[in-house]
């Protein structure tokens, strides 16, 4: 008998044998029936709970299909930079921090993002030195592919003018060959590998407090992707799993393995979606090239303004080996793609492996992440490789200034979610958290309008690529569960499945489009318990 019942309700169940409903009854951790108000309350037994819905908008429960979940949820103890609206207020913020800081203890922040600045330039450590002189400090630009440290940080790092370039990484130097403080892609890594890291109680409490703050955006489960180079995969599988044992893992993680783990994942006969229903071992990850605001994407043209294409991050051959390897060991592979000439070669990488007669299928189909510029020509060709594309609406308001600037009209062919679903390329939607802001009803915005949360620019960019509500929904949710192999548990209000949905306070059926992005969470279900609302 059902534990509880939730009725009249406007539920988008997302299941095509019903896809609307009134009620839903839930019998502990699943969802036991679905439909009517009458059909389902009688059901209930004396012991039943029933809640009243009061006609509000249901949807099943959101996920995110790329968040950076671990440096997320540290960076929140940290120097938050993501709404700084100019150089003075980061300069403002970074003074006050150091004030609060002990002296010899590092400063790290995040999120700064010079394009929103009135007068756009990238930050130097001429800009932080005379505000940090007792702390070293690196604040990460908001795409995370750069960023800026202070003297002592690179003094710490062993970075000066006879440093040279890294592999897969760029030292910014003035006219004297002195380092600017600007660093790119694994450049960054040498302050990285130099901070201290977080103690495990640090990190544990950090990570649980975060589940509630995404529970208030309607979001139930995350894939958390590692970065490039970096260390972070341990820490945070053993806080996963210390929070899983103590019952305390009130998300759904989805945790990818770093692509430099890929022979000690084989050697270990790991495959993709080993775990339970709290935390499962995911795809893994690999870099193809960089990002756009760094120019370092990899292009087929130069940018608009640099004598650059970009550069690859990891030789094509090297990634065509590692998906070859991983596939045949049954782990399926996330391979980080913006640029146009990268998505092209990895399309072609992902040809050759997908097209042999190898009968060895991973437990989740292979996927692109952020396929930010692809060619028409190359959307053809990936819509019929099974591969999936793991794209962030939300990039569109928050990027596309810098895309106009970088690679002017070719900007026709960003962000083309429309042209893809249409290839028949299947989407998940994810944010890349904290790159941009992790609320998914933003998202679902940004994917319906293709405009700024001030309703600009009127009609949208390039409105041809615009998705309908149901498409921006089914992103969120049916779409990351099938990209990572859970389709059947996941994704839909369905009698079998997990109980997880989200009720809002207004119809972002029903709504003008723009209003969308005013939408605030109700109440969110988790397991079938109201974990956020009432």
């Amino acid at each position: 008998m059902p534990t509880t019942i939730f009725y009249n309700g406007k539920i988008h169940t997302q299941d095509p044998k019903f896809p609307q409903a009134t009620a839903v009854a839930m019998e502990g951790k699943r969802i036991v029936a679905v439909g009517s108000d009458s059909d389902v309350r009688a059901l209930a037994n004396s012991k039943t709970v029933e809640k009243d819905l009061g006609g509000r908008r249901v949807l099943p429960g959101l996920m995110d299909s790329h968040f950076h979940y671990f440096e997320w949820a540290l960076g929140r103890r940290r120097l938050v930079l993501s709404n700084t609206s100019s150089l003075e207020e980061l300069q403002t913020l970074l003074a006050q921090k150091a004030r609060e800081t002990t002296p010899g203890a590092w400063i790290v922040g995040r999120g700064w993002n010079e394009i929103r600045w009135p007068n756009p330039r990238l930050v130097t450590r001429a800009d932080l030195d005379y505000l940090t002189p007792a702390n070293p400090a690196i604040l990460w630009r908001s795409d995370g592919h750069l960023a800026v440290a202070n003297s002592l940080a690179l003094k710490a790092a062993h970075i000066n003018s006879e440093t040279p370039n890294p592999p897969r990484g760029v030292i910014d130097r003035d006219e004297e060959g002195k380092p600017t403080g600007v660093l790119r892609e694994l450049a960054m890594n040498l302050v990285r590998d130099v901070i201290p890291p977080p103690k495990a109680d640090e990190t544990v409490k950090a990570i649980s407090d975060g589940f509630g703050v995404l529970h208030k955006l309607g979001l139930t489960g995350v894939h958390d992707f590692r970065i490039m180079g970096g260390e972070e995969g341990l820490p945070a599988f053993h806080a996963y799993q210390h929070l899983r044992a103590d019952e305390k893992l009130f998300m759904r993680m989805w945790m990818l393995l770093p692509g430099e783990k890929l022979d000690q994942a084989i050697a270990l006969g790991l495959h993709t979606g080993y775990g339970d229903d709290y935390l499962r071992t995911g795809h893994v990850k690999f870099f193809s090239d960089g990002g756009q605001g760094a120019r370092t994407a990899w292009m087929l043209e130069n940018y608009e303004d640099t004598a650059s294409a970009g550069m690859p991050l990891t030789p094509m051959d090297e990634i065509l080996d590692a998906i070859q390897r991983a596939h045949a060991s049954g782990l399926a592979v996330a391979v980080h793609a913006i640029g146009d000439r990268a998505n092209r070669e990895l399309i072609t990488a992902f040809e050759q492996v997908l097209n042999s007669k190898d009968t060895v299928t991973p437990g989740a189909p292979h996927r692109i992440e952020h396929l930010q510029n692809i060619r028409p020509e190359d959307i053809v060709r990936l819509g019929r490789l099974g591969v999936m594309a793991s794209v962030q609406p939300i990039h569109v308001p928050d990027d596309f200034p810098m895309i106009d600037k970088s690679v002017g009209p070719r900007a026709q062919w960003s962000y083309p979610f429309r042209d893809l679903l249409t290839a028949g390329v299947s989407l998940a939607f994810g944010s890349d958290c904290p790159v941009a802001d992790p609320n998914p009803i933003w998202g679902i915005h940004a994917a319906v309008t293709r405009q700024m949360r001030n309703g600009t620019p009127a009609g949208g960019w390039y409105p041809d690529q615009r998705l309908s509500v149901a498409e921006a929904v089914w992103g969120f949710s049916m779409g990351t569960a099938l990209v990572c192999g859970r389709g059947k548990e996941l994704g839909s209000i369905t009698p079998g499945k997990l109980a997880d949905m989200v009720v809002l306070d207004r119809d972002i059926f029903a709504i003008d489009p723009v209003e969308i992005a005013q939408t605030q969470v109700a109440m969110t279900v988790f397991d079938g318990q109201v974990i956020f609302g009432e």
